[in-house]
């Protein structure tokens, strides 16, 4: 690795094995900007601010380097993190976990509202490293003294500026009044109003500033689209889109080396022309494949973003995230493969249900919404199979050449006398193999199909009792009416066993729903 490469990846910093190992395990080959300035800053023991958008890969920047700090056989909490939401407790705990994987012995906790406090007592209990949690549910720890945290190394706020907006401000400072003098802070907010430059100036000592100005603009002649991950396989989806869009170069974006090869690989399987490119691979031989999708005898490339970096070729019209990338900037700069010189360009983003947040983020930091988008249906795909199918005929018809093979066909159908189109299906179907030329609609019951099993009626209530099977309740047992859009997407029914005996309307429901989907409730 040339010195240039070595200042620009994780191993400059001093990280510990188990740490690197985690980062090459997720994929992870070049730290962010606020990940090259933050990560030496709190590796030598100062206060940060970070003050940059979310979604810049910040939660790496604090987490690795105060990881790199702990102390496993210490079985208490060294590490707080307070956020302003459990959505951002999980996410952020759910990283600290994977940068830990390979930290034997290593427990983080996130604790929020809303969940029973026996499911974070008794981890607590047990001793955890880390703890995430949202500001009014630590507290109530720290007053129980189920959170005891007098040997805390470091605190985070992350998104301070949301937690100020959301009304925790009185609470973060009741926290930060209750850790040790001799601790680390890192704080972090898109914005600096006055509440939170007060907060920094009362309990940061001498922090250093950073300041990330990320590239967030997206290219208009770009239509950008979505596909959430339900009920279909990733790879069908994907070959589904493969076969319907027309396409001239494509670049599949995933986050490992390892799911390059792979995906390639299957994807030539499925009679692609695709090759992987990666950081493991011989510069050389990367350098032929971009050639080759130059010139046309690949056609698709499946990469990950270091390795795609720089990437110029004219003839990519589509992008594809088959991986949601980690955070806005790297969207962009994905994307950013096409639509290049005011030529028109596709991106195409796989979202899981987990992931909507990021993809919330991506459309509020680049102020571009992102279309959803309906998977190809079995009758759309199965036409184009059949244009393709002739097409097929017409190009060979066209290129000459079938004096041999028209000379055994008379001499097969002067033996046998069977028509000719008889034996132009036969060929059709020996060029085909086994692989059926149709696709088959899923045998799976829509929804407006399903119906309500035997017993249905009667569930029991969070109480106990049993509901009473009313002339209500039965008007609902009739066939829903299917949805206008994404009819192809599975669905499942869910009972709710409340309703106005425990005085709750359909709008607390609805709001309920609402909220923890991040949904709009009308």
């Amino acid at each position: 690795m040339s010195s240039a490469e070595q200042s620009s990846s994780f191993n400059s910093f001093g990280l510990s094995n188990p740490l690197l190992k985690a980062l090459d395990n997720i994929g992870y080959e070049t730290p962010s900007p606020i990940q090259q300035q933050c990560i030496p800053h709190l590796l030598n023991g100062f206060d940060i601010i970070g003050q940059a958008q979310t979604g810049t890969g910040k939660t790496a920047a604090f987490a690795l380097p105060l990881l790199n700090q702990i102390d496993i056989k210490q079985n208490h909490p060294q590490v707080l993190v307070l956020t302003p939401t459990r959505e951002l407790a999980i996410q952020v705990a759910e990283a600290i976990q994977s940068y830990a994987h390979f930290m034997k012995g290593f427990h983080v906790l996130p604790i929020y509202g809303g969940q029973s406090y026996n499911l974070q007592l008794r981890p607590l209990k047990r001793g955890v490293h880390a703890v995430v949690g949202t500001p009014g549910r630590v507290m109530d720890h720290i007053k129980r003294g189920t959170l005891k945290l007098d040997g805390l190394k470091a605190l985070v706020l992350d998104e301070a500026d949301e937690m100020l907006r959301m009304g925790f401000i009185d609470d973060v400072k009741w926290v930060m009044e209750q850790i040790p003098a001799q601790r680390q802070i890192a704080l972090f907010s898109a914005t600096m109003p006055n509440a939170i430059r007060k907060v920094a100036e009362q309990f940061l000592h001498d922090p250093k500033l950073v300041k990330i100005k990320s590239k967030t603009t997206t290219a208009t002649t770009i239509r950008q689209r979505y596909w959430q991950v339900s009920g279909t396989h990733k790879l069908d989806a994907l070959t589904r889109i493969l076969e319907v869009e027309p396409f001239d170069g494509l670049l599949i974006f995933v986050r490992t080396k390892t799911v390059t090869i792979e995906l390639a690989e299957k994807l030539q399987a499925r009679g692609f022309a695709a090759e992987a490119i990666n950081g493991d691979i011989p510069q050389k031989n990367r350098e032929r494949t971009i050639d080759q999708l130059k010139l046309g005898k690949i056609d698709i490339l499946v990469a990950t973003d270091v390795a795609a970096r720089g990437l110029d070729v004219e003839r990519i019209s589509h992008v594809i995230n088959y991986d949601i990338p980690y955070d806005p900037e790297s969207y962009v700069h994905r994307i950013g493969r096409t639509g290049r010189a005011g030529r028109e360009g596709e991106a195409i983003l796989f979202v899981a249900p987990r992931e909507k947040r990021m993809l919330n983020i991506i459309e509020k930091v680049t102020r571009h919404p992102i279309e959803p988008m309906q998977l190809p249906s079995a009758k759309i795909i199965n036409q184009q199979r059949i244009e393709t199918f002739k097409q097929k005929i017409t190009d060979t018809l066209t290129d000459g050449n079938m004096e041999i093979f028209q000379k055994i066909i008379l001499e097969y159908q002067d033996e046998t006398g069977i028509e000719p189109v008889q034996i132009a299906a036969a060929l059709a179907q020996i060029a085909q193999g086994e692989e059926p030329l149709f696709l088959t609609e899923r045998t799976q019951p829509r929804r407006s199909e399903k119906k309500l099993q035997p017993g249905d009626k009667a569930q029991l209530s969070d109480r106990g009792r049993k509901t009473r099977s009313s002339n209500r309740e039965k008007t609902l047992q009739t066939k829903p009416i299917p949805l206008k859009e994404f009819p192809e997407i599975e669905m499942r029914r869910y009972k709710i066993a409340i309703g106005h005996q425990d005085k709750i309307k359909p709008a607390n429901i609805v709001g309920a729903i609402a909220n923890e989907a991040e949904l709009e409730s009308r």
